[in-house]
């Protein structure tokens, strides 16, 4: 007698690994905070192989202070403002590639100013059970505007361009956070890495004209881009 078996599909149970079951920041908690870094660099007769006779001084200046709250357990939503500034004055600068290629120039001079603004969501996981210890992963949407001025030579010879820019910036910045108070932490990060949109007009002596757009992804991690900064949890 011919008899049937019939073969039940079982369907694959998801594995509930409990990653984000840990409340390691509890909804409706404030955070405020931000990073601030500086470096500055001088040169005198500097020699560098083809580079030579370099002098000049320059600075860096950025400060980005940012504000969110917690609409979620672990996860926060919130405004990030920057602002960045650039500087390099630059008496004299030559490049020897040689007795027929030989490029001399002076009094180069740059200053530029960028402010930002951004609209962030960042989701915190605790590090096992610790509640000392989390990641956090923070998504940007940013626009900056930036003007600066850079210019060459001097007297008859000078030469001197203004500049305006636009930047569209989306992307991730994951890092690491450290309690060293039960309201304050430690801060460690990477460089947004994303996609990233920019325009720029130039206007050279008064009369010339120019401009460049560019668009960028950049998805690998960049360790000469960490940034340090203190959270406050209110």
């Amino acid at each position: 007698m011919p008899s049937s078996f019939h073969k039940k599909r079982v369907r694959p149970q998801r594995i509930d690994r409990g990653i984000m079951q840990s409340v390691f920041i509890p909804k409706g908690q404030w955070m405020a905070g931000g990073t601030v870094s500086y470096s500055e660099h001088e040169e005198n007769n500097l020699n560098f192989l083809v580079i030579k006779n370099v002098e000049g001084l320059g600075y860096t200046f950025n400060v980005s202070p940012y504000i969110g709250y917690f609409f979620k357990d672990n996860v926060s939503a919130g405004f990030r403002f920057g602002y960045n500034r650039t500087y390099l004055d630059m008496a004299n600068f030559e490049l020897n590639l040689g007795e027929d290629f030989n490029i001399s120039l002076k009094d180069l001079y740059y200053l530029e100013h960028q402010y930002e603004v951004s609209g962030f969501l960042r989701t915190y996981m605790p590090i096992g059970r610790s509640k000392i210890f989390g990641l956090f992963n923070e998504v940007r949407l940013t626009y900056g505007y930036g003007v600066g001025k850079n210019s060459t030579g001097s007297g008859t010879e000078y030469d001197g361009t203004f500049e305006t820019s636009h930047n569209l910036q989306i992307g991730i910045a994951p890092g690491l956070t450290a309690f060293v108070t039960d309201w304050s932490a430690v801060e460690v990060s990477v460089g947004v890495m994303g996609y990233n949109f920019k325009w720029q007009n130039q206007k050279t002596n008064q009369i010339e004209t120019g401009m460049r757009r560019t668009s960028s992804g950049n998805f690998k991690i960049n360790l000469f881009s960490i940034n340090i900064g203190m959270t406050f949890y209110l």
